[in-house]
Formats: C-alpha cells, structure tokens, sequence
C-alpha cells in the first residue's frame, strides 16, 4: 500500500487538454499557388513584350517594304522594231486552234462488224487503201447467188436466141418456097411459121431484159460487198482510232454498242489556225496579209503564217468573225487541235507613215494591264516605286490584249499583276 501510495504522490500533475487550431492546415483551392501565380506573371509579361515587338516590326516592314510586281513597258504598236520585221507590227491578236482543212470521220456505208482493223494513230494511209474491213459472208453470198442468176439467164438467152434462129430460118424457107410456087406451101403453114418465128424472137428478147435484171442485180451484190471494204477517201494521216475490232459499226450512230466512225483522219499538209477576231478589230485583218503565229506548247517560237480567208459572217453571241490563216512554215510539230495565237502583221503602217499629220501612238497592252476604277477605265503606272492611275481609252479584248489609243505616251511602266487591289502611293518593286 505504501510503495502504491508513493507512486500515485510522485506522478506529475497535468492540466486539461486544450484542442489544436487546425485553421491554418485548410487548403483554399480558389487561389493557384504562389509559384503558379509568379509564373503566370511572368509569361504574361513576355508575351506582351513579344507582341509589341512584333507589331513594331510589322509596322516598320510596312512602311520601309515593297511588293513585288509584274509589269510592261508601254510600246506604241507602230515603228520598227517590231516582231515581224523591221517593217511589220502586230496590229490585231486573236486566239485560236489549229486545224485541218481537209479531214474527216471515216465511216462504214453499211451496218455490220469489223473483222480486221489494219490502221493505228499516226498511220499514213494513201487514197483508197484499206482502213478495214467488216464481216462480209452473208455479201459474199448474195454475190454468188447473184452471180448465179446472171449465167442462167445468160443461158437462157442462148436457148431463145437459137430458137429465134430456127424459127426465123424455116419461115425463110417456107417464103421462098411459096414465092416460086404457091400451090407448095399453104397459107396456114405458111401463117404458123411467120408465128412461130416471131414468138422465138419475143422470146430472145424477154431473155436479153432478164440478162440485164440479173446483171443489175449481180452490180448491186458485188457494189455491197465492196462496201464492206472502207477505204481512206484521201491520203492523210490517221489522228483516232474509233472503234476496235469485233465492234458494231453503222453509217450513223444508233445507240448502245454502235459506232458511227471507224477512224478520224486528216491532211496534215493542209493545216491553218482558226482564230476568232473581234469584230472591232476586223478591217484590219485582209486576205493574204502577213502573220506571225505562235503556239501555246511552243511559246519560245513563231511561225510564219497568210491569211487565207476572212469568213463573210460574224457571230452576234461572240462578237467575232471568224479567220482562216495558212501556216507557211510548216514543221512536224505542229498538230491539229493545238491552241496557238495570231498576230497579225501590218506592213503598210510604216510604209505610209513618213509624212502626213502625227497620230496619237498605239499600245496593245495585256488586258491584266487594263482595270476598271469608279467607272473609268485606267493602267496603273509605276512611278518613283509607288503606284499611279492614269485614265485611259481601251478598246474590246482582242487574243487577250487590249489596244489604247489615248492616254499613254510610251515607255511608261505598267502594272500587270501580283496585286490584288492596287491603290494610289502603295510601295512596290517593278519586275518586268
């Protein structure tokens, strides 16, 4: 009891427990940490800074650059100098397509089904060579059936032409007779033969109309087997293949499987450019006046060409008429169906230009060099590095130029393209 007492008395006194401020261990979720708020700052801060510095440099790049263009030296279209010679001027261009004068779609006569092609593109075939031929077996036939018939009534005709022979010899015979005595041959004998003779001879005859029947008929059979055969109506050179073998083909197209052409062939030796020309521009252009010609697939090259035919009409839709222009040189580059551009040359400019009052000069400009600015029809100069309208008068778009005839001196710089939408002192840097 007393070493238990002495425990109790020895143990220290404590004071009652008071309960700890947990307040400060709450999380506020609402606000980012500090570090997270320092960085934001910081990024904020730079990113203005890059933003003013790259708008200080747009600003500044503006201001001291320029946008480069495309543009042409205005050159009035009279003078030497000239594409064409020295004295020759384009005066009118027009767009166009080369074409042959002489070609066609080669076609059957008759319905049936090819059994041997013997041509390819780029063939050479001369006048009357087979092109093809068409199954024939049923033609052939005919022809022999036809044939046949001829010679029977060939036969025929032998047969009757020598019972005429008989009977007109023994009514011969018996007139002769009766002439040196008529109590020999009676009149009835006599009658009967005369008959006789003239029915072998209607006979002879029916057989000489039947010969030519049958040989009508004989004609028509052979004329419809040759018409299996198709021939090149010209000497020229194949351009399309347009049917194969084993294929249907027929004098027009009927629909389905049938082809109307068998093969498109041309003249090569007969090719001209086709070229549309503003009717604005027509007086201009005359029969056998100089051309120069150049191809979309050649633009490095010209050839030269001669107007052979101005068309007596006009298209009201288009408001061109149409012209024919020979090609002098020829060259085996030159294909059917190639685009190409007509300039179309004019000697007597020059030629009668020496005296007389000036005129204002001419320029044919591409019509990217002609807009339209608050109804007016202007060219944008290039002047000193910034931008100039000048009003000009401009005729219609003629092969993708357009003519001034007012407004330009020569020798400026005209805009062409790589802007959008010019304005008056914008900076830019000429690129002829």
């Amino acid at each position: 009891m007393d070493s238990g007492g002495s425990l109790l008395d020895s143990a220290p006194m404590t004071s009652p427990s008071v309960p700890p401020d947990l307040s400060k261990l709450r999380i506020n979720r609402d606000l980012p940490p500090p570090t997270l708020r320092r960085a934001l700052r910081r990024n904020l801060l730079l990113g203005l800074v890059a933003l003013a510095m790259l708008g200080g440099g747009v600003l500044l790049f503006g201001r001291g650059s320029a946008a480069p263009v495309q543009v042409v030296v205005a050159t009035p279209i009279s003078g030497a100098g000239q594409p064409g010679g020295a004295n020759a001027s384009a005066s009118v261009t027009a767009n166009g397509y080369v074409v042959a004068r002489t070609r066609a779609s080669v076609a059957a006569k008759l319905a049936g089904r090819i059994a041997d092609l013997r041509v390819s593109e780029g063939s050479y075939v001369r006048r009357g060579e087979v092109i093809a031929r068409l199954e024939n077996d049923d033609y052939q036939a005919q022809l022999a059936q036809a044939q046949a018939a001829l010679n029977s009534a060939r036969a025929d005709l032998a047969e009757a032409r020598a019972g005429r022979d008989v009977a007109a010899s023994e009514a011969e015979r018996l007139r002769s007779m009766r002439a040196k005595n008529p109590g020999l041959v009676s009149t009835e004998e006599f009658d009967a033969s005369v008959s006789r003779a003239t029915q072998a001879a209607a006979r002879a005859q029916a057989a000489e109309a039947r010969i030519g029947s049958a040989q009508a008929a004989s004609n028509f059979a052979r004329a419809n087997l040759e018409n299996t055969v198709i021939r090149a109506p010209f000497t020229g050179t194949v351009l399309r293949k347009e049917a194969e073998i084993g294929e249907v083909v027929a004098p027009s197209v009927g629909g389905g499987l049938t082809r109307g052409a068998v093969v498109t062939m041309a003249d090569l030796t007969t090719l001209e450019v086709e070229v549309d020309v503003n009717e604005a521009y027509i007086a201009r252009v005359t029969s056998a006046q100089p051309a120069k010609i150049t191809l979309d697939a050649y633009p490095d090259t010209s050839f030269r060409g001669q107007v052979r035919q101005v068309v007596p009409t006009a298209d009201r839709q288009r408001a061109t008429v149409q012209v024919k222009v020979s090609i002098v040189d020829r060259d085996p580059r030159i294909l059917p169906e190639m685009g190409a551009r007509v300039d179309f040359l004019d000697t007597a400019r020059v030629a009668v230009g020496g005296g007389g009052a000036a005129t204002a000069p001419r320029f044919r400009l591409p019509s990217a060099a002609v807009r339209e600015l608050n109804g007016q029809t202007v060219v944008w100069l290039v002047r000193d590095g910034k931008l100039e309208s000048r009003q000009v008068e401009a005729g219609p778009v003629s092969g993708g130029f357009r003519e001034i005839r007012s407004g330009l001196s020569g020798g400026e710089l005209l805009l062409v393209g790589g802007v959008e939408s010019p304005r008056a002192g914008l900076r830019v840097k000429a690129q002829q």
